[in-house]
């Protein structure tokens, strides 16, 4: 491999929320952390070395997003997912949750009903609530293999005037990425019960070999038109602190609402190197997530196998796609506040409690294997003494 995964980097004391915030969300400081969704990868080359280009200029005035840098969106939307997507259709955001919040409130009213899948990624529960708009579960379906859709729940939640569902594509946490059939069968119900989707494809480029994503907008004219998708670089190149997002809104109805809302609350500009390593990323950050998906995968075998050999009781919903694990440890009749508490204060381990994505993550937990092997083997060894315990 040209890039050193395997490296340990020190991240304590750069105001980095993963290791410096342990003791306000854990109650201890000294804990192995594998929760907040970044990774403890270096940037891409490519991006680093933009940034400090452009530092050296040394005038950091207002910046806008350039024609380069919608450019580099477009192409690597093409490029990556076979998805045309026109200039004008691309909108921004600090964030993919702020663009949550800014779309029910610019294309929703208070007490209109918006659908999520739980269990999914928890601050869809908060942007619905606190911009007091009703929430409605459509639980996922847990099977032997997975996860699915339940379409016909959510048919009867339609038929009783649901606003918009929050899809999450692929899924957080438990790593699916939707096939064109479920994809184009959720188009349908949008139809028939007109509503519309906020689609949350933020992992779209982080899928294991034998899936693919496809974009939810991508799929047909009704479906471009119904359909708002949220992407950005945050997860690709591990650039989350750099608070710059893309919002594609191909309803012009959608767009103008949407930009009038931006506009409001003058968030239009954006982030001037979050715009730089944008940019660099989709221009040349490519080789880097290829290899980066490789030695992701091998963490994932190398969880599945150790599971297999030392702590059989707990399973691994297998995920195509994401770096964000779900466990499933039923079987050892624990309950999840229990366990997560043993973790903690026995294993000095930091992963997320199921529950936090909904009472379905009874049960579960989410593990982040986007750091070193030797990491994920340590948290591993943490969580084999600790079941090893609650056997004696």
């Amino acid at each position: 491999m040209r890039y050193n995964f395997d490296e340990i980097i020190d991240r304590k004391n750069t105001d980095c929320i993963k290791y410096d915030k342990l003791d306000a969300f854990f109650g201890k400081k000294d804990l192995l952390p594998l929760w907040v969704a970044d990774m403890d990868f270096k940037v891409p080359p490519c991006i680093s070395d933009a940034i400090i280009k452009r530092a050296n200029h040394e005038i950091y005035g207002y910046s806008f997003r350039s024609d380069d840098c919608i450019g580099s969106i477009q192409t690597w939307l093409q490029t990556r997912h076979n998805w045309s997507v026109r200039k004008k259709w691309i909108s921004t955001s600090p964030g993919v949750v702020t663009g949550l919040s800014l779309l029910l409130m610019s294309l929703t009213n208070e007490g209109d009903k918006i659908a999520v899948q739980p269990p999914v990624y928890h601050p869809f529960y908060h942007v619905v609530n606190d911009t007091k708009r009703e929430l409605v579960y459509n639980p996922l379906i847990r099977t032997e293999t997975g996860y699915e859709m339940d379409f016909n729940q959510l048919e009867e939640l339609a038929k009783q005037g649901l606003k918009a569902l929050i899809l999450c594509n692929p899924h957080n946490p438990v790593g699916r990425v939707w096939t064109k059939k479920e994809l184009l069968q959720l188009g349908d119900l949008a139809k028939t019960y007109d509503f519309f989707i906020i689609s949350d494809e933020i992992h779209q480029d982080l899928i294991f070999e034998g899936y693919k994503h496809i974009p939810l907008a991508s799929l047909s004219k009704d479906l471009n038109q119904r359909t708002i998708t949220c992407i950005a670089p945050s997860k690709t190149f591990n650039v989350a602190g750099l608070a710059s997002s893309v919002i594609i809104i191909a309803n012009p109805e959608f767009r103008k609402k949407y930009k009038r809302m931006v506009s409001a609350l003058h968030l239009d500009l954006g982030n001037l190197f979050g715009h730089v390593a944008m940019q660099a990323g989709y221009e040349e950050g490519a080789e880097w997530l290829d290899e980066l998906m490789v030695y992701l995968k091998g963490n994932v075998d190398f969880l599945r196998k150790y599971l297999q050999e030392y702590i059989p009781e707990i399973k691994l919903v297998e995920p195509g796609a994401t770096y964000l694990l779900w466990l499933d440890y039923r079987s050892l009749g624990i309950s999840t506040k229990d366990l997560h508490n043993l973790l903690i204060n026995k294993a000095g381990l930091a992963v997320n409690d199921g529950t936090k994505f909904g009472p379905e993550g009874e049960g579960y937990l989410r593990i982040n294997i986007g750091c070193p092997r030797s990491v994920v083997e340590e948290a591993l060894n943490k969580i084999k003494l600790t079941v090893n315990q609650l056997k004696k």
